[in-house]
């Protein structure tokens, strides 16, 4: 067997005190081979990205390494100064980050981000550091290298910025590369392609890979050793096949139980139910101002868009990223208008309102963001947070505080989750107090928008019970947008596929899944992480 590239031994990495547990990483152990790919799965606060940030020198000043070592080129790299960091980093050891609008500087072109790189090590001339720039951009497989170069940021799409970030991993050609959940808020089309290149890369350039995921289709996709972790310790490491074809420990048998089926679950028909919610023709377009001389470029969200939820029914809108499926949401909800078309909520069409007579509407359609963080007001309690709809509304703050006690209770968190503030949460709870303020305002419709897509396998599979429930007990119909076509299959009645604005095929679950007839449906299909080597 070959030698470890890298070799982590007993790393063990204390937290403050007044932390939930004593050691983010507790006696971690494992090795990176060139030429192989090592998935380190586990949920939110296994030690994943921990172990991640101590193997770049990234670890905060608020934890302490208390022992073990990480080996590399001969050295200890837990005593690496910061010289030696600036030496190594991009160089020998490059990482890819989740979210690369964060990781990129939105204020400078990717070609001029891709050069200082070399810049920063003192390497090229600047005629060699722009042509090198053009040869990464093409190696990743990104179009017209010359645009891309010139292009900001915000000015590519999200599979793009990604691509963007592994070209300057690579730049260097490091012997270790560190992908941080790289696939994560990506569609499935554009996860593929991303995971397809890694693997591709990884091989020409024999890379070792430490690839940190909580997606065991991910993992059945990329993976040549798996790494499980649990509160800080490795409770299961081995050859992919073998983990995920034979899984040892509890904790790996729950994470793969809770990894959502490709399967439907058999679902009774509410066609002839009343309808909760219609939508006629919805048209939107943005225009985006180009500058002097330049026609302005239009963006078409959607164009003539028909679907109709019926009580009790959970209808999946589900496509690529740019597809339209958020800006349907956002114009279900009035949040931005449309160009043309209808929404009708029973007998009261949404578009003809405003003013007073919208507002009094309103409580009748809530919606569930992906983000709760984002969409959770830091600086107030959560009390504060789901209560002040009601008050709104002319509820009497005694009231809607009892009535906030209820929600809390009926979402899974105890009474005294009202007194905290959103941080003192996981994310999971943080998604359950998004779902508490949505049902507030005792909705007929909720609209949720990727509700699920950033929480660990283990608790999205909580959220979608929890939500299953509610519509169940509470009579709710339900938009449910998503990439994730796997959970689609498990909590959709039906399932309209999106591309490019339109609506491209609508039918219910098992039978799209069955027997898909548009070629972007097929396509989107099969792309799913793990759909090809089912796991477990």
């Amino acid at each position: 067997m070959a030698d470890p590239v890298v070799a982590i031994k007993n790393l063990r990495i204390a937290l403050p005190k007044g932390a939930e547990r004593a050691h983010a990483v507790d006696g971690v152990s494992f090795d990176l081979t060139a030429g192989k790919i090592v998935c380190v799965v586990g949920e939110s606060g296994s030690g994943k990205s921990m172990c991640a940030h101590a193997l770049l020198g990234l670890l905060p000043d608020t934890v302490n390494v208390e022992g073990g070592e990480i080996r590399f080129d001969g050295r200890d790299l837990l005593t690496v100064d910061e010289d030696g960091w600036r030496d190594l980093r991009g160089r020998r050891i490059a990482m890819v980050f989740q979210e690369p609008m964060t990781a990129l500087n939105p204020l400078m072109r990717i070609g001029d981000q891709l050069m200082e790189v070399f810049e920063a090590h003192d390497l090229l001339t600047p005629r060699e550091r722009r042509a090198k720039a053009l040869a990464l951009v093409r190696e990743v497989g990104l179009p017209d290298p010359e645009r891309i170069i010139r292009a900001y940021p915000h000015q590519l799409s999200g599979g793009q910025r990604q691509r963007a970030m592994i070209a300057m991993a690579l730049a260097l050609e490091p012997a270790v590369l560190v992908a941080d959940e790289p696939t994560t808020a990506l569609d499935v089309t554009t996860q593929a392609q991303i995971l397809k290149l890694i693997r591709n890369l990884q091989a020409s350039h024999n890379m070792a890979v430490m690839f940190i995921t909580h997606d065991f289709g991910v993992v059945a996709d990329i993976a040549d050793q798996v790494v499980v972790l649990r509160h800080g310790k490795v409770v299961e490491e081995g050859a992919a096949e073998a983990v995920l074809g034979n899984p040892r420990h509890d904790y790996t048998k729950a994470l793969l139980a809770a990894v959502p089926s490709f399967d439907p679950p058999p679902r009774q028909s509410r066609e002839d139910a009343p309808r909760a919610v219609e939508v006629i023709g919805l048209d939107k377009t943005y225009v985006t101002p180009t500058g002097w001389f330049r026609p302005n470029r239009e963006t078409c969200a959607a164009h003539a868009v028909n679907f109709a939820i019926h009580q009790g029914e959970t209808l999946g809108l589900v496509g690529e990223s740019g597809s339209g499926k958020s800006s349907v949401a956002r114009l279900v909800m009035r949040l931005i208008e449309a160009d043309r078309g209808t929404v009708r909520i029973g007998d009261i069409d949404l578009t003809r309102l405003s003013g007073r007579a919208l507002r009094a509407q309103r409580h009748r359609i809530q919606m569930i963001f992906q983000d709760p963080f984002a969409s959770l007001n830091p600086r107030r309690k959560v009390g504060r947070i789901i209560a002040d709809g009601m008050v709104a509304r002319g509820t009497p703050i005694a009231a809607a505080l009892q009535r906030t006690q209820e929600l809390l209770a009926l979402v899974g968190l105890d009474a005294g989750a009202i007194g905290r503030y959103p941080h003192e949460f996981s994310g999971g709870q943080r998604q359950r107090i998004g779902i508490a303020r949505a049902l507030a305002l005792d909705p007929e419709i909720i609209v949720a928008d990727e509700a699920v897509s950033a929480l660990d396998v283990s608790v999205q599979a909580q959220v979608l019970l929890l939500l299953e429930d509610l519509k169940a007990r509470l009579g709710l119909s339900m938009l449910f947008i998503t990439h994730d076509l796997r959970v689609a299959a498990q909590i959709c009645d039906r399932i309209a596929v999106m591309q490019k604005g339109e609506i491209v095929e609508l039918k219910p679950t098992a039978a799209l899944f069955a027997n898909p007839e548009h070629a972007y449906t097929r396509e989107l299909l099969a792309a799913v992480p793990g759909r090809k080597q089912q796991v477990v």
